[in-house]
């Protein structure tokens, strides 16, 4: 084979690489009002959710060894802080996630550079 059908070949083969990743690449994905609100509302529902179930706790052991309501401020303060904790997990999780994908944005190569002109990933 000659060096110029080698390189043909080459090419050839580098566009049905580059057609192949750009077919698998994941769509970026738009964050709209209604997922901010769907945000928002799951931290209120952990929230509500650690206070319900401290609230309870305490209720339960209040009526089970028979004291006044000392367990069940001392839990729901502890609900409190649980759902707090839970919230900010959420929190960080969504930070975590719109930095990867604003990090993608960051990082896709722009299709108009000449190919040739560009330095080689290794």
């Amino acid at each position: 084979m000659s060096e110029d059908d080698q390189r043909q070949r080459l090419a050839q083969l580098e566009e049905k690489l580059a057609a192949r990743r750009k077919a698998q690449e994941p769509e970026p994905k738009q964050q709209d009002m209604h997922s901010q609100a769907q945000l928002a509302w799951r931290m209120v529902m952990e929230l509500v959710a650690g206070l319900g179930i401290g609230f309870g706790m305490g209720y339960g052991l209040d009526a089970l060894f028979g004291t006044k309501p000392i367990f069940m401020i001392v839990f729901t303060f502890f609900g409190f802080a649980a759902g707090i904790k839970t919230m900010l997990r959420s929190a960080e999780e969504v930070r975590q996630a719109s930095e990867a994908s604003l990090d993608g944005a960051v990082d896709m190569p722009d299709d108009d550079k000449d190919e040739d002109d560009a330095p080689r990933k290794g």
